[in-house]
C-alpha cells in the first residue's frame, strides 16, 4: 500500500507520518517500506508486486476485491498484485507498519486467487519470521540471513496459500554440500540463490536440511567463521577497521555488532585486552 502522499512533518492542521523505504540487494524484494500514519487514507489502487504486510501498532481496514478486511496485530497480509484494495487507520491513533514489495521470484500468479480469498493470516510463527525478516533487511551485510528467511517465509506462505499433504524430503548431503560451499567463500560470502543453484536444491529446503543436520542456521555459521578469523587477525595486533574489510563484514559496525553477539565484547576491547605473549 504504497501512500501517494508525500512524507514530512506533521504542521497545523496536518496529520502525523512517517516513512522510510529502501531497495534491499536482495531477490525477489523490489521495497521495503516503513510507515507510521495517523489519519491518511489510501484510495483504490494496485501494484504490480506482491504485498507482504505487518501492522506493529493500531490496526488497518481495507477493501480487496470488494470485502473488507482488517490487521489486527498478529496478522501477516499478503495482497496480491493487480488487484484494486485500499487502505485506512482502524485506530484513533491510526498505524505502524513495515511492508515488503515482492515480485513474482517467490509468488507465482497461480497463487492470486488464493491471496484474494486469504488475504490475513493468523499465524504467530510467521509473524515473528517476517519482522525478523525486517531486522536483517535493515542491516547491510546480512543479505545471506535475509535471503534464507524470506525463502522460509515464501515457504510457509505458500503451504497457507496452497495446502499439500505431500512430505517434504530433505537429501542428507544438501547440509554438507552448503557447510562446503560457505566454507570456501568465507569472506566473499554466497548467496542462497546461488548456492541453491550449484547444489541443486529449492532454497528453503537448503536451509532447512542445513539448519536441521547441524544446530545453526547457513548465516549463522558463516558470520561464525567470520568472526573466529576477526579473533585471529585482532590477537595479531590488526586495527578493527582493517580486519572487518578482511574478513568479509559490510564494515566495522557491521563486525562489532556479531562480534559482540558471539564473543560477549566489542572487537576494540576484546584487542585491547588481549594478553602480550612473554618476551
Amino acid at each position: 500500500m504504497a501512500p501517494q502522499q508525500g512524507p514530512g512533518q506533521p504542521g497545523p492542521g496536518r496529520p502525523e507520518q512517517e516513512v522510510s523505504a529502501w531497495r534491499p540487494c536482495i531477490p525477489g524484494v523490489v521495497e521495503v517500506f516503513h510507515a507510521h500514519f495517523t489519519e491518511y487514507a489510501y484510495p483504490m489502487h494496485v501494484h504490480d508486486a506482491w504485498t507482504l504486510l505487518i501492522v506493529d501498532d493500531g490496526a488497518v481496514r481495507y477493501d480487496l476485491d470488494r470485502h473488507e478486511h482488517g490487521t489486527p496485530h498478529d496478522t501477516v497480509s499478503l495482497l496480491p498484485p493487480h488487484v484494486p484494495h485500499n487502505g485506512s487507520p482502524a485506530t484513533p491513533h491510526g498505524f505502524r507498519k513495515r511492508v515488503l514489495y515482492l515480485d513474482g521470484t517467490h509468488f507465482p500468479d497461480s497463487l492470486i486467487g488464493s491471496a484474494v480469498d486469504q488475504p490475513d493470516l493468523r499465524d504467530p510463527e510467521l509473524r515473528l519470521r517476517v519482522g525478523q525478516l525486517h531486522t536483517a533487511l535493515d542491516h547491510p551485510g546480512d543479505e545471506l540471513e535475509a535471503e534464507s528467511r524470506l525463502s522460509l517465509i515464501a515457504e510457509r506462505l505458500h503451504a497457507h496459500l496452497r495446502p499439500s499433504s505431500t512430505p517434504t524430503t530433505l537429501a542428507p548431503t544438501l547440509a554438507r554440500d552448503l557447510r562446503e560451499l560457505l566454507d570456501e567463500n568465507v569472506t566473499e560470502g554466497i548467496t542462497l540463490d546461488e548456492a541453491a543453484r550449484l547444489v541443486h536444491a529449492h532454497p528453503a529446503h537448503l536451509v532447512r536440511a542445513f539448519s536441521g543436520a547441524y544446530g545453526i542456521a547457513p548465516h549463522q555459521y558463516l558470520m561464525s567463521r567470520r568472526v573466529d578469523r576477526a579473533r585471529r587477525l585482532l590477537l595479531d595486533g590488526r586495527p578493527p577497521g582493517e580486519v572487518a574489510t578482511v574478513t568479509g563484514f559490510y564494515d566495522q559496525s557491521h563486525l562489532t555488532r556479531h562480534f559482540r553477539k558471539l564473543v560477549g565484547v566489542t572487537p576494540g576491547r576484546y584487542s585491547r585486552d588481549r594478553r602480550q605473549p612473554p618476551s
